[in-house]
């Protein structure tokens, strides 16, 4: 990727313009939501001791978090001195959420039962280095993808790439917001109104005070005259919890067999963040900010390598959301404020006394309007005729959120709980009883973001007659269903997991698709 040539004469840009504190807002809530679901999961399912979570686990990612957001608010000064423009927005970045609850339930809960049953004196220390060696092993594959990820990126259709994004932004951001909004409709619909005015209809506040402020402020006011605040009971005190090197431990982890038992979670979550990371890049370039390819994924993965390092179990990623954040005026000041913000509550112990005070129904509204400005990208910034293959690229995301919310209804009816009916495939006839084919959602679920940009540049091709080029898009699909990276997926006692196992089915459905393509090539006419 050619770099920009410097262009003189143009006044810099500042490291901090007012659009950065509603960026900040923004971002420091998305990556305040991580911290919690963290010390929400690690306690409560995992049952890690306050020791470690606030004392290796929380430093940890504070490392991760400094060190991404410090070079991505860097990145964009240097890019903003490069080409002489002020417009320029930092990539966002924080803890991966997919990663986060797949590590918990599928790597680290799983090697706690296995080291309870085989009668480990520290079943919880067991899991945790478990834990730190996927995240570790994530950051390794993110790493080494950056010196390959350029070339896919300019290969791939961008209407594949960001209609991926678009559909995973309007499942689980806005719609995910928006039913909370609609329990909490007080404070989700004010909120809202403010943001709409602000950032649709370009309104001033008196004093120039930014929206996002004026938000955040005024939700936290009516949560509490609501009752939704303060959250829990009186938080813990706070103290300070330096960071420390725990190479040991991943040494041990490695030493064992916990890769080898977990690498069917691990390899599809590494290339998953890294897809979704190249996707991000391409939705920045679209945006008008054009980084490099290569160094932006290199210090994404380092970033997960330094949490796993330091203490913590779940790899950082670039947010999707670039043209939300750029549309509230961000630039590089938000990118070093979250960092520097995200530092010091997980440093200090401060995290416990902002999850009491402040709900995040207070600031929702933000991070609803960046899903809402995501799917409006996907569609604005690629051609008029490769719409139809945007709405298709959006239905695998839309799929997988459909299934997860499937199977949250499921254990909220108790399957998957101690001493309650499991997950099994005896499910399926009773939904297709409401005519709910979830053998296919579940299977769509599995690798939905391969699926996504695969059929959109499948589709893509066909629209512009390159039918050879379509053929290959689908063998390749049919090559990873047959690695197990899509669709194939097992049943577990509380949810449906990827298998690393070939897929036929779809192997043979690909496949067919692509002979397809090939004879429309050789025998096929177009419009006279």
């Amino acid at each position: 990727m050619a770099h920009p040539v410097p262009i003189r004469g143009n006044a810099a840009m500042p490291w901090l313009v007012k659009g950065d504190i509603d960026g900040f807002f923004g971002l420091a809530l998305d990556n305040l939501v991580q911290l919690l679901l963290i010390v929400s999961l690690c306690g409560g399912v995992l049952g890690f001791p306050d020791e470690l979570v606030y004392g290796r686990i929380l430093p940890g990612a504070a490392v991760s978090l400094l060190l991404g957001n410090l070079f991505y608010g860097w990145q964009a000064k240097r890019l903003a001195a490069l080409t002489g423009r002020s417009d320029v927005c930092a990539l966002p970045y924080g803890i991966n959420t997919v990663s986060l609850i797949a590590f918990v339930f599928l790597v680290m809960l799983p090697a706690k039962l296995a080291a309870q049953a085989a009668g480990a004196e520290e079943p919880a220390r067991i899991a945790w280095q478990a834990g730190l060696l996927a995240c570790f092993s994530n950051g390794a594959i993110e790493l080494a993808g950056a010196l390959v990820a350029e070339r896919l990126r300019r290969c791939t259709p961008r209407a594949a790439l960001l209609s991926t994004l678009a559909g995973i932004a309007l499942g689980f951001i806005a719609m995910g917001y928006l039913f909370r909004a609609y329990a909490h409709p007080l404070v989700g619909l004010a909120t809202l109104a403010v943001i709409l005015l602000t950032y649709f209809g370009k309104l001033q506040f008196p004093r120039g005070l930014p929206g996002g402020l004026v938000a955040v402020v005024l939700g936290t006011a009516l949560a509490w005259l609501q009752g939704l605040a303060p959250v829990g009971g009186a938080p813990a005190p706070a103290g300070w919890h330096w960071p420390g090197w725990v190479g040991g431990e991943l040494w041990g982890a490695l030493r064992g067999d916990v890769l080898l038992d977990y690498f069917s979670i691990i390899l599809p979550m590494g290339l998953f963040n890294l897809l979704g990371s190249l996707q991000n890049i391409e939705s920045a370039e679209a945006a008008g900010d054009s980084y490099s390819t290569t160094h932006s994924l290199a210090v994404n993965g380092l970033g997960s390598i330094a949490a796993a390092a330091f203490g913590s179990c779940f790899p950082t990623t670039l947010y999707i959301g670039h043209p939300g954040w750029k549309a509230l005026g961000a630039r590089a000041g938000y990118s070093i404020l979250n960092g520097v913000f995200v530092t010091a509550i997980c440093l200090t112990g401060t995290l416990s006394y902002i999850a009491w005070a402040v709900p995040v129904d207070a600031g929702l509204a933000i991070v609803l309007w960046i899903g809402i400005v995501i799917a409006a990208q996907a569609f604005r910034e690629t051609p008029a005729s490769h719409a139809p293959a945007v709405v298709i690229g959006l239905l695998p995301g839309l799929a997988a959120w459909g299934a997860y919310m499937a199977k949250a209804g499921l254990r909220a009816a108790g399957y998957g709980a101690p001493g309650g009916p499991e997950f099994s495939a005896d499910l399926l006839p009773r939904f297709l009883q409401s005519e709910l084919w979830m053998q296919g959602a579940f299977a769509l679920e599995q690798g939905a973001i391969f699926t996504s940009t695969l059929l959109a540049a499948m589709t893509v091709a066909v629209i512009e007659r390159r039918f050879r080029e379509a053929a290959l898009w689908s063998w390749a699909a049919a090559l990873l269903a047959g690695l197990g990276l899509v669709h194939s997926f097992r049943w577990s006692a509380a949810d449906t997991q990827m298998l690393l196992q070939p897929a036929w089915e779809f192997v043979a459905a690909y496949g067919v698709m692509g002979l397809l393509f090939i004879a429309a090539a050789r025998f096929g006419r177009g419009e006279a």
